[in-house]
């Protein structure tokens, strides 16, 4: 037999070549451009008509005049160089900062390379400018230095460019932090609207059901009162709502649990007509009110009662939510409910708004404490959820109870 005169060379393999990482790199590079660098740059910029940010800007304006100064003088000229610096470095400054000001809305249009590359050109010419006209002015800024007066605009405009870049890489970093705050705290949010405990779906399915035959008009309301409470915890992060609408939420909640516990939970609710309108987050009420009935009323044998109060106190309105404090071992919770409700305060007051826990007269009480006039920092609003206004009572009574630890956990 005769030997194949084929060449014994393998087949090249069909399988493809992992990508090489120079390729990795441009494909994370333009991902980078499409999703941020070319989207619009929003907060990129800091304010600049903010007070405390211009004397921020003066501040450091002054401090850089300083070390050049001392970089620069010999002592005997050290107050006069220092005063014609300050005189330069704070004109560039205060007009960069003018200028951006009144640019900021135009900016935050545009994209982030877009916004980026305005504000460092304009940088560059106002240094520019004020380098040309201090020179030929003769205000004497050329003999600072030992540059001859045709470097002394190069110069200005080496230093004004290193500081700029570093600046702008600065409001960039902190735009990164300030959104993957924001993400962080919208997918808290949504976890808490989203949070049903397992047990209180089960309760109201029991009391849906047993009143399909005896009462199906009492039925058909505690569905609708449970699919407003499912609405709202599938409503997008950070939604707003008037407080009438969330009481109205909450009175939802306690004429289902009442329907459960009966005479067991009793509940006052009241809320100043002043304050009907003012715009709160959803759900930032009702999670307080369910750890009362759960921490504080059910725990007791012979039931409880639930306070929720809103009132004017000055500037602010004060949200009241209050329960008795079993003396019994209570379900021991973790606080989740109470740290997500102070986190949303945070991300979406920046200042004035609190909540405040606790224990007076064998009480447990936690307050709510926000600004009337307000406006919304955390996330872009959606629309107002699906909740329907109520022509909110002054006082009613409902029923249900659960226990309460000595901190009312979630």
């Amino acid at each position: 037999m005769q030997p194949s005169s084929r060449s014994s060379v393998p087949a090249a393999s069909n399988r493809p070549v992992g990508r090489q990482p120079a390729g990795r790199v441009t494909d994370a590079v333009a991902r980078w451009w499409r999703e941020q660098a070319l989207a619009p740059s929003a907060d990129f910029l800091p304010d600049f008509c903010d007070v405390q940010l211009v004397f921020l800007v003066v501040l450091g304006a002054e401090l850089m005049a300083l070390v050049l100064a001392l970089a620069q003088a010999p002592r005997s000229e050290l107050w006069q160089t220092l005063g014609l610096l300050s005189l330069f470095v704070q004109w560039v400054a205060l007009t960069c900062a003018a200028v951006l000001c009144k640019m900021r809305r135009f900016l935050a249009k545009r994209s982030l390379v877009v916004a980026a590359l305005l504000s460092y050109l304009l940088i560059l010419a106002m240094t520019t400018f004020f380098s040309v006209l201090a020179v030929r002015a003769g205000l004497g800024l050329d003999h600072l230095t030992v540059y001859q007066p045709q470097w002394v605009v190069a110069r200005n405009l080496a230093i004004a460019g290193i500081i700029g870049a570093v600046s702008l890489r600065y409001f960039y970093l902190q735009q990164q932090y300030r959104r993957r705050l924001r993400l962080e705290a919208e997918a808290r949010v949504q976890a808490l609207q989203a949070r049903i405990h397992p047990h209180f779906l089960f309760n109201s399915m029991n009391t849906i059901a047993s009143l399909t035959r005896s009462n199906p008009r009492l039925a058909e309301t505690v569905v609708e009162n449970l699919s407003e409470l499912f609405r709202a915890s599938l409503a997008l992060a950070g939604s707003k709502v008037s407080l009438a609408e969330e009481f109205d939420l909450c009175q939802r909640y306690l004429d289902i649990e009442q329907l459960r516990l009966g005479g067991r939970l009793k509940a006052s609710v009241q809320l100043d007509p002043a304050l009907h309108d003012m715009p709160l987050p959803l759900l930032l009420i009702q999670p307080l009110v369910e750890n009362a009935v759960y921490h504080g009323v059910q725990p007791l044998p012979e039931g409880g009662w639930v306070k929720l109060q809103a009132s004017v106190v000055g500037e602010h309105a004060e949200i009241v939510v209050s329960n008795p404090l079993p003396n019994l071992p209570s379900r021991s919770g973790h606080g989740v409910a109470l740290a997500n409700i102070r986190e949303r305060l945070a991300v979406m007051y920046p200042a004035g708004a609190s909540l405040t826990t606790q224990i007076e007269n064998n009480e447990f009480i936690a307050r709510v404490t926000l600004p009337r006039q307000w406006t919304a920092t955390g996330f872009p609003w959606a629309a107002s959820a699906a909740t329907q206004t109520a022509n909110q009572p002054g006082v009613q009574t409902v029923v249900q109870p659960e226990a309460q630890p000595k901190e009312r956990p979630e």
